[in-house]
């Protein structure tokens, strides 16, 4: 696991012990970030679920401006930390070792929220529905923001509620992302 363009590019990743962390493919982050590429420069990011951090450092290494990395796990809290320094950008990262739900009911859109939200959690979780809801009952995303959730095929993709909608499915083998944004008013 690799950051594959911008400032840090070719840094090699740590990731978190266990087996609770799944770190996105070079490939299927490579498919993201190209989908992706008019909304990165200058956004704030939250990468929820963090993991290894790999999306927001991804997305700080090509330009965004702030990210905020949120996970439970001490492990991964150690990875991100890890690897924001071995990258030079912890001065435009914010790292919360909390639950993710709780973290999003807390929040309220600091500013204009945020403009790029990566959603993976457990697969099996029931967490996506959960945080969405959270997102978008906070105010947390944008008025041009976009939500990047990553999904397994059996599971199915995450419900958007009605103020969303989904503007991207792109499937990687079992790996799936669903790209969802404000519905125009």
């Amino acid at each position: 696991m690799r950051v594959i363009s911008g400032t840090a590019r070719g840094l090699r990743l740590a990731s978190p012990d266990g087996e609770g962390t799944r770190p996105t493919l070079d490939r299927v982050k490579e498919a993201l970030f190209s989908m992706l590429t008019p909304y990165v420069r200058g956004a704030r990011v939250l990468d929820l679920f963090a993991g290894s951090g790999a999306l927001g450092i991804e997305a700080l290494s090509r330009g965004a401006e702030r990210a905020v990395f949120v996970d439970r796990s001490r492990e991964a809290e150690a990875a991100v930390r890890a690897n924001l320094e071995r990258a030079r950008l912890t001065d435009r990262a914010e790292l919360l070792r909390t639950d993710a739900l709780e973290y999003l009911s807390a929040a309220s859109a600091a500013g204009e929220g945020f403009t790029l939200i990566f959603l993976d959690p457990p697969y099996e979780s029931g967490l996506y529905e959960k945080a969405i809801s959270l997102i978008t009952a906070r105010g947390l995303l944008a008025p041009s923001g976009i939500i990047a959730a990553e999904w397994d095929a059996p599971v199915g993709p995450p419900k958007a509620p009605p103020e969303l909608e989904s503007i991207r499915d792109r499937h990687y083998g079992r790996v799936n992302i669903t790209l969802l944004r404000r519905k125009p008013e």
